[in-house]
């Protein structure tokens, strides 16, 4: 099992040196530069040109990479000329928002999508099972922020019980029971959004799971032997279609990631998803870049967790 995961992040490293130097060559491909929207316009070129070698910008391609390897291991991205602070700790004050927006969007995923499968296998090609199908080919059909705009202007606009933006209601100290029960209200929501869409791949995937495991021999074995119906569902067929379930965890923290990205810009949830687009859009480069890695970082580690998990479900995938 050892040998699996260490030769698995073996495997991870040049990844993630790609991604790296990948990021890198589209952001010197990016018109302007780090100075962009930091410089006063009335400023002598030659100033501007003594700025661009202290900082190193005339330096050789290789060199700047290095230097900008080196700041970004050691979590330093530089400046946002947008927000006027670090990087780093712009990124983290988001970062922790857009992870709790993921958290209650995976629980809302399978506290939806078990429950699902499990009745759409178990009661294939019926009435309740046609319907569940139905709703799974509508979630394949629509994307993600349509969805959220038709959701935000029911339950928020036209309903009014949920928040239409932001992240908590103004004025509350952090740390009140009313500040952890506003967060939480503002989560609700636009997680419920992501998870309507998200939860159609668990749904298929575990009805399939569950019509073929129902036509195994041990499945038969057990009938014939005359064990209860709700046994053979609960101990045999619902076990093994569900395992396979877990090795799928690492790639829905990637789904999630790249749905949040247009959930929070309709929300107006201050996550790194929404930071994302205005960046973009105010071509705050420094930040943009940044994201870009983070993102790529995310569906590296993503896939890694799925092959372990999916190892320890299976070991006959296991690498000798």
């Amino acid at each position: 099992m050892w040998k699996f995961i260490v030769r698995r992040l073996i495997i991870t490293m040049p990844q993630i040196v790609v991604l790296s130097l990948f990021v890198f060559i589209l952001a010197s491909l990016m018109p302007g530069d780090a100075l962009s929207g930091q410089i006063d316009p009335n400023i002598s070129r030659d100033a501007i040109d003594e700025m661009r070698e202290r900082l190193g910008m005339n330096d050789p391609w290789y060199i700047q990479y290095k230097d900008w390897v080196v700041g970004a291991v050691q979590g330093d991205f530089g400046d946002s000329f947008r927000f006027k602070m670090p990087v780093t700790d712009l990124i983290w004050g988001r970062i922790i928002n857009t992870f709790w927006l993921s958290l209650v969007s995976v629980i809302f995923i399978y506290a939806i999508g078990l429950p699902l499968g499990i009745i759409s296998g178990r009661y294939n090609d019926r009435l309740i099972d046609q319907v569940i199908t139905g709703y799974t080919y509508l979630g394949f059909a629509t994307p993600l922020f349509i969805f959220a705009l038709v959701t935000l202007w029911v339950f928020g606009f036209h309903f009014g019980w949920f928040p239409t933006g932001g992240s908590v209601a103004p004025g509350l100290e952090p740390g009140s029971m009313e500040y952890i029960l506003s967060k939480l209200h503002h989560l609700l929501l636009p997680g419920l959004s992501i998870a309507l869409i998200g939860v159609v791949g668990t749904v298929q995937y575990l009805r399939s799971e569950i019509i073929d495991t129902k036509q195994k021999d041990f499945i038969l074995l057990a009938r014939a032997k005359g064990a209860p119906e709700s046994r053979v569902y609960n101990r045999h067929i619902f076990r093994n279609s569900v395992l396979p379930i877990a090795a799928f965890f690492g790639y829905e923290i990637t789904m999630l990631i790249s749905g949040s990205v247009f959930v929070e810009r309709i929300y107006s949830y201050p996550g790194m998803g929404n930071l994302f687009i205005e960046s973009i859009l105010l071509r705050d480069y420094s930040v943009v870049t940044a994201l870009v890695l983070l993102f790529g970082l995310a569906a590296i580690i993503g896939a890694l967790l799925s092959d372990i998990i999916l190892s320890i479900v299976d070991p006959r995938i296991r690498i000798k």
